[in-house]
């Protein structure tokens, strides 16, 4: 069996940079590093050197995403504020998900450091099911852990009536917090 050759500086992030942008779900660094031949450090340095050029990749706990315009598709946005426990993140995230909405990020503000943000990017259930599945084998907590369960969104949809239908779901179940 030969051994497969290892791809070098530039080439390789270039070549990551491809997988990203053709691919339309995350890419694991591990995943990345069994196609590079190279560790997994590597690949998070290689990720750091492209991001620092302005290549819009993320981060998410599903893996790494190029986060992709498309022209002519219009994304409505917006930020909710939520409050809930632990044990209630599987169900907002659900709720959401389910009324055709993407889960892009959470904030805190957080004493010392004031705002953090995190990359979610759950779109679906099996998304959010893989979210908390990796939240119970490693153990890490919640940013919202953090204020006391109290937390920001920032919400996509196709239409501003997934966002609002979302909305209205979160408020009905106590989670959204009212302004």
């Amino acid at each position: 069996m030969m051994e497969q050759k290892k791809i070098l500086g530039d080439e390789r992030r270039r070549f990551i940079l491809q997988l990203l942008k053709d691919s339309s779900h995350p890419i694991t660094g591990s995943e990345l590093a069994e196609k590079t031949n190279v560790s997994r450090q590597v690949i998070v340095g290689d990720i750091t050197l492209l991001k620092a050029k302005g290549e819009p990749i993320i981060a998410t706990s599903q893996g790494y995403m190029f986060l992709q315009q498309r022209a002519g598709n219009v994304v409505y946005e917006r930020t909710i504020a939520c409050r809930h426990n632990l044990a209630e993140t599987e169900k907002e995230l659900n709720i959401i998900v389910d009324y055709g909405v993407t889960v892009k990020d959470v904030k805190i503000e957080h004493a010392i450091y004031g705002d953090l943000t995190a990359s979610i990017m759950v779109s679906n259930r099996q998304e959010v099911k893989q979210f908390i599945g990796k939240l119970k084998t490693t153990k890490a907590p919640l940013l919202s852990e953090l204020t006391g369960g109290i937390h920001l969104h920032t919400l996509t949809a196709a239409t501003e009536s997934a966002l609002d239908k979302a909305e209205a779901a979160l408020y009905k179940e106590g989670i959204l917090l009212e302004s």
